[in-house]
């Protein structure tokens, strides 16, 4: 593998997001007052990838669509790529740089790529986890391309409760180190073993301590462990946020989390950053389930406003 620092760099390919002010043509602008700046919301909304799993393993949407799928079908400017949906194209220049382009057509902010099946970044064989460090090299440069500030990491790893931190510290102080010489950022999610205990996690954040790691709290990867314990221990050190939902009432509230509690925890950590939408449901097709998350996370935001 190619030393970090001998490895090119790739320009970002940011993609930004301007909204427009409509007038009401029947009203006289010289009677009103000038407008106001528009009021920033408490936290914007992504759309995570994996919502449209069935969809896209099915072969009925290509990763290439995916920012235009979006915009065009849900309304949501930003994204959240799985790598499993272009595997063997972190290489690819001219495939990253036509997703990038593409995004920036249907004006789709880039955020992050989740990277899974790159072996295990707290291994406690030293060669098995150096190995897993740098096969993520390639999805760190192509976020960069992408304009996404982070990749999103696992932390799984065997041995006792600290011989797992100390070897998950490891493994993501070294893949921060190099994505920090491109502007990157490394978070990770509860996602099984101990990442899905908040104190474990949040216990590795501490010894790895690099501004450039942190986490992706996901509302429902907690199992066992209490899932607002875990999101206020994650929160401190969060670059994301993945609002998880499975079932929703007749009232459209998410049945397992209620996100009204959960976002108020998120912005009492100051979070106001992306919020993915990741809906994994099975009560409803793959689209229904993304709006109505949507729905529920607009109706909580103006609530809370």
């Amino acid at each position: 593998m190619t030393s970090p620092h001998s490895r090119r760099t790739f320009l970002a390919a940011g993609v930004s997001t301007v909204g427009a002010l409509a007038l009401d043509p029947l009203r006289s602008v010289a009677a009103d007052p000038a407008p106001a700046a528009a009021k920033e919301p408490l936290f914007k909304i992504s759309l995570a990838q994996w919502s449209l799993h069935n969809t896209l393993f099915a072969g009925k949407l290509d990763n290439l669509d995916f920012p235009r799928a979006a915009k065009q079908q849900f309304g949501i400017e930003a994204v959240e790529y799985v790598n499993q949906f272009f595997k063997d194209k972190a290489r690819d220049d001219d495939y990253i740089a036509d997703l990038a382009k593409r995004a920036a057509d249907e004006g789709v902010t880039n955020v992050l790529i989740m990277c899974d099946g790159l072996g295990n970044l707290g291994d406690p064989d030293d060669k098995a986890r150096t190995k897993a460090v740098e096969n993520h090299f390639p999805w760190v440069e192509a976020a960069k391309r992408l304009g996404c500030h982070s990749i999103r990491v696992n932390a799984a790893s065997k041995g006792t409760f600290e011989e797992q931190q100390k070897l998950a510290a490891d493994g993501l102080g070294r893949l921060s180190d190099f994505a920090a010489q491109l502007g990157m950022n490394v978070i990770v999610e509860n996602h099984g073993g101990l990442s899905s205990n908040g104190e474990w996690l949040a216990g590795v954040m501490k010894l790895v301590s690099k501004p450039n790691c942190g986490t992706l709290p996901d509302f429902g990867n907690f199992h066992d462990y209490d899932r607002y314990r875990g999101v206020e221990e994650l929160m401190p050190f969060a670059k994301g946020v993945s609002a998880k939902s499975h079932e929703f009432d007749t009232a459209g509230n998410e049945v397992r989390t209620d996100y009204a509690r959960m976002m108020k925890i998120v912005l009492a950590a100051g979070y106001h950053g992306w919020v993915g939408v990741e809906y994994e449901g099975k009560e409803l097709p793959e689209p229904e389930g993304i709006l109505a998350t949507k729905k529920l996370l607009e109706r909580v935001r103006d609530e809370l406003a």
